[in-house]
């Protein structure tokens, strides 16, 4: 396959993972070569994912790699399939840092998403305005055209609702994100109202966690958690002043999975959640 430029987020972590069962195998790329009839530089360009990968070739470097997951196996197989300019986000490439593309990405390939929110609301969630007035508040200031590119975005990645399959999602939001007043009282109050309904959907839940629950595993972190097809493929997405980062080694996966169960016995059940936030929306 001819060289990328700019691999997508979905193909470097295909090469990662191809990678990483090359190491675990405790094989050299100057063996990988070799086995594969080729010289190192075409091991390193797959790893860094300067050259794409067919499903037979991700197969026949796991079964050289003595990889044993078959369901693994299959799911990076299933990776090969991915295609740039098949998706919504790809008009936004070039107009918007490409850590927005990759966490569209990584959402619509999820089998399941889980978010823990302490400060801001999750940003599958946001209405228009609250988005609006978020992206309003970055420092320096953005050009107007930046913000409605980050605004339409954004509200772009609520399409995984839309599908016929909706995508599972579960978001834990602490009781201070949901009275931060982001474009002020009737902005907050159509977004709490909106939080409110978009969870009496089946394929939504949100729990909310309490002031009185005092203080809490996670406190001040945002994470995005999106399943994959097996638990090696997992995503963590954090946010920082940078951007997106992105985790997917097996101990930061191992460790967000578990603060993320933590986060969840400290929230109140689904239906008390709902009626907290519908409490603190006709307060406004």
């Amino acid at each position: 396959m001819a060289p990328r430029s700019t691999p997508t987020g979905r193909q470097r972590r295909l090469a990662a993972e191809v990678r990483r069962l090359r190491e675990q195998a405790g094989i050299s790329a100057q063996e990988a070569a070799a086995l594969l009839g080729a010289d190192r530089t075409m091991v390193s360009n797959i790893e860094a994912a300067r050259t794409g990968l067919s499903e037979e070739r991700v197969r026949q470097l796991a079964c050289y790699y003595g990889c044993p997951d078959q369901a693994l196996v299959d799911a990076l197989a299933a990776m090969t399939g991915a295609r740039r300019n098949t998706h919504w986000w790809e008009e936004y490439r070039g107009k918007l840092p490409d850590g927005f593309l990759d966490v569209s990405e990584i959402e619509y390939h999820a089998t399941r998403i889980r978010t823990a929110q302490s400060v801001h609301l999750p940003g599958l969630l946001q209405t228009e305005d609250h988005a609006r007035a978020i992206f309003d508040l970055v420092v320096p200031k953005l050009p107007r055209l930046e913000v409605e590119l980050r605004v339409a975005h954004r509200l772009g990645r609520q399409r995984i609702f839309e599908r016929e399959a909706p995508t599972p999602y579960l978001g834990i939001i602490h009781e201070a994100a949901l009275r931060m007043q982001f474009g002020g009282r009737e902005v907050a109050r159509a977004q709490l109202e909106y939080l409110a309904t978009a969870c009496e959907h089946d394929h939504i839940t949100l729990l909310v966690i309490p002031f009185s629950a005092g203080s809490f595993h996670g406190a001040g972190q945002s994470i995005l958690y999106a399943e994959g097809p097996v638990p090696q493929l997992d995503t963590v997405q954090l946010d920082t002043a940078f951007g997106p980062h992105f985790a997917d080694s097996p101990t930061p996966l191992a460790n967000y999975r578990s603060l993320l169960d933590l986060m969840e016995r400290c929230a109140l059940p689904p239906d008390e959640s709902r009626d907290f936030i519908w409490s603190i929306a006709r307060d406004l």
